[in-house]
């Protein structure tokens, strides 16, 4: 996931985010108020009067509790939504159109997946806004703007009042009041300058559980950096009030002097172990896991690359497995590396999906992992990560293989990769996705799809990054193409095939143009499914839409 920091770099500096070019070795400062700050930098309103296609008097919130509220739709991050919620059954997808678009203003890159409760779509904006949207009308609630809004939304309630959640661009944790967009507080999970939350944060119990990384990777390409300092942790936090719980890092150790740079700058370590996605919960045993990411510097830690199991009420470090020992950047070789520094390149094989938490029957249970390397494994979790079975989905790389997770009707294991290539300084549109199909149950390989390829777009590639999204039935999965496809579940063949990465009409007046599928993927309840399109990151196509679908 650290190389979609070059990205993030251009866009957190629009946004007025400031990284500090050298970091002091990060403090073990134990969890308090002093990183709560309900009076600062809170999210505003925005007035009634700027809002187009504001919903009337009549346009009520539906009485439901039908919905998706969470990246993974449940604690245990399957990503799939049961037919009596979705609303829709694998019959109805061939049939899907387009209900209503909706163009988000002041962006041109979307990736924070939304969420839908109550017969309302709220959606986060790199701009810092959220929107409160009619599910059937896309017509306008309420919106706010604060930070920039990197993780995807969250729903969960605080009492009997729903809440959204998100993290934001510079390591905070926001809360709105979901009926109103009423600030309620803002958290700084991590006190380090280039801490940010990516994966979304886990609602599980009146606690959120907040999955640290950061942009560290880029500032070590400064001459003058002195790297690095940051380590990935999770944070507990209370959901009524934001306060700090418990923050567990993924290497004990503060972060020293560890040698120096060709330059003469000093090398800190440990470093690194970013965790991208949203941590899943063991409510059996207890536990939360989550996957990490490559060290930034040298030494290497047992807890880069691996998935961590971590005590649910006290953050204790129970077990980690580790599948890439030496995946640690060199910052002594320099950017790009001198001539006989080995490696030469940095695979940066990071566990950036969700762990998935399956229960088999019988007692038995299984964790099914994604990895960049283009590996699916399956470890016990009963057992410290025992490896029960794995598999090759797809060549891996930089940006290959699994990027933001697969998904699982607990029976079959559904499997899209990125293998993102570069032709020149182009994508090439040759090379890279795909989606294949396992059985939970012993990794038998049911079916593999291939992607249908760019044909005359560009520029384009065939990659397929985004989070996978199952009913029962089939599964859906967006490319860098722009095309949101559906797969049947019994043989992977294209069921739907809709091209995102045109101009839409919108019902917020300003232009809806869908781009690259990346990151957060379509959400289904209440028979909609709505996803975000438009992500320029490596030459892919932006763009600002938010786009609902209905059979019906």
């Amino acid at each position: 996931m650290s190389a979609r920091i070059l990205l993030l770099a251009a866009t957190l500096s629009a946004a007025g985010v400031f990284l500090a070019p050298r970091v002091c070795a990060q403090s073990d400062e134990a969890p308090s108020q002093a990183r709560q700050s309900a009076g600062a930098q809170v999210a505003a309103p925005v007035p009634a009067e700027q809002l187009a296609n504001r919903c009337g008097p009549n346009v009520k919130p539906v009485s439901s509790w039908v919905g998706w509220t969470s990246w993974g739709a449940d604690p245990f991050n399957w990503r799939y939504q049961p037919q009596a919620q979705a609303g829709i059954s694998a019959a109805d997808v061939p049939h899907l159109k387009l209900k209503w678009a909706f163009g988000i203003p002041n962006v041109r890159s979307v990736r924070s997946q939304p969420v839908i409760y109550g017969g309302r779509v709220y959606v986060g904006a790199l701009d810092g806004a959220v929107y409160s949207l009619d599910a059937a009308s896309g017509c306008t609630f309420w919106a706010t703007r604060g930070k920039p809004v990197r993780s995807g939304l969250l729903l969960g309630f605080v009492g009997p009042a729903a809440t959204v959640f998100y993290g934001d661009a510079s390591g905070g944790v926001d809360a709105l009041e979901a009926s109103t967009g009423r600030f309620l507080w803002r958290t700084q999970a991590d006190s380090h300058p280039a801490a940010m939350i990516t994966g979304t944060p886990t609602f599980f119990e009146g606690r959120l559980y907040v999955p640290v990384s950061s942009g560290e990777e880029q500032l070590r390409r400064r001459p003058d950096y002195e790297c690095c300092t940051f380590r990935g942790s999770v944070v507990a936090m209370d959901a009524t009030t934001g306060r700090i719980l418990w923050q567990t890092y993924m290497a004990p150790q503060t972060p020293s002097p560890h040698g120096k740079t060709a330059a003469g700058k000093t090398i800190f370590a440990p470093s690194g172990m970013a965790i991208w996605s949203s941590p899943t919960i063991d409510d059996r045993k207890d536990r939360i896991y989550v996957g990490t990411g490559d060290n930034y510097s040298e030494p290497d830690t047992p807890t880069s690359d691996a998935v961590a199991a971590l005590d649910l009420k006290t953050g204790t470090l129970l077990w980690s497995v580790q599948f890439d020992k030496d995946d640690v950047y060199k910052i002594e070789c320099g950017n790009p590396p001198a001539a006989g520094c080995s490696p030469a390149a940095v695979p940066e094989f990071d566990l950036g999906a969700s762990p998935i938490l399956v229960s088999l029957g019988h007692g038995k249970r299984v964790l099914l992992l994604g990895q960049k390397t283009g590996m699916v494994y399956a470890v016990d979790p009963d057992r410290e990560g025992k490896l029960l079975w794995h598999a090759r989905a797809g060549r891996g790389g930089l940006l290959g293989g699994v990027q933001w997770g697969p998904a699982t009707d607990g029976r079959v294991f559904y499997v899209a990769v990125s293998d993102l290539v570069f032709e020149g300084r182009g994508l090439d549109p040759t090379q890279g996705g795909g989606i294949s199909a396992y059985r939970v149950s012993g990794g038998k390989l049911l079916w593999h799809t291939p992607a249908p390829g760019c044909g005359d777009r560009r520029p384009c590639s065939p990659a397929q990054s985004q989070a996978v999204t199952a009913i029962a039935g089939a599964s859906f999965s967006g490319s860098i193409d722009g095309h949101l496809r559906a797969y049947a579940a019994e043989d992977g063949r294209i069921i739907w095939d809709f091209d995102t990465a045109q101009s839409f009409d919108s019902v917020s007046g300003v232009m809806a143009k869908g781009g690259s599928l990346d990151v957060g993927g379509p959400v289904i309840a209440g028979g909609i499914v709505a996803v975000v399109s438009g992500y320029p990151g490596f030459g892919a196509m932006s763009g600002n839409a938010l786009l609902v679908f209905s059979a019906r």
